[in-house]
């Protein structure tokens, strides 16, 4: 099974709990990452430096092409893990992902200040990353575990992009 790590570009637990799934032999998209935390702010400054506002903004290509990465690896996925804290989009993201039916996870780091009752539309909510690993640990290791195995046999970590993408 694939899983869709949801989280924050400023939160530097995201690639540890990345690399602990994998260890437990899932799937598991976290690529989002690598844009660096300041990827939002150095997208809004460049589309403000050419006189656009945040609308016009979401109608570029730059807000297109990310977009549509995004939603193709959510459309693959078939777990979703919330790791907090995330903004909105990490939140639109596990609604998303909850409407297609996947099972959805949250981890909470700490205590939250402000305790919130829709959080109740996750399968699950963890007390920390541990507990979480705990109870994936659990889980049978078999196909849904395992990475698609035809294209790790062409040399490939998941599917080919679409239309070139």
């Amino acid at each position: 099974m694939k899983i869709y790590l949801i989280g924050s570009l400023r939160n530097p637990k995201v690639p540890e709990l990345a690399k602990n799934l994998r260890q437990l032999e899932f799937d598991v998209f976290d690529d989002w990452y690598a844009a660096g935390e300041l990827a939002d702010d150095a997208w809004r400054d460049y589309e403000k430096a050419r006189g656009h506002n945040f609308r016009e903004a979401l109608e570029g290509y730059a807000a297109d092409h990310v977009f549509r990465f995004d939603m193709r690896h959510l459309d693959q996925s078939d777990i979703g893990i919330l790791l907090l804290p995330a903004g909105k989009s990490g939140h639109l993201e596990l609604g998303y992902l909850i409407g297609r039916g996947c099972k959805c996870y949250i981890v909470y780091p700490e205590e939250p200040e402000r305790f919130d009752v829709m959080y109740l539309m996750a399968d699950k909510v963890f007390n920390g990353e541990k507990d979480l690993l705990e109870y994936l640990r659990k889980l049978p290791l078999d196909a849904s575990r395992s990475i698609n195995v035809s294209f790790v046999a062409a040399g490939h970590s998941s599917p080919p992009l679409l239309g070139g993408e």
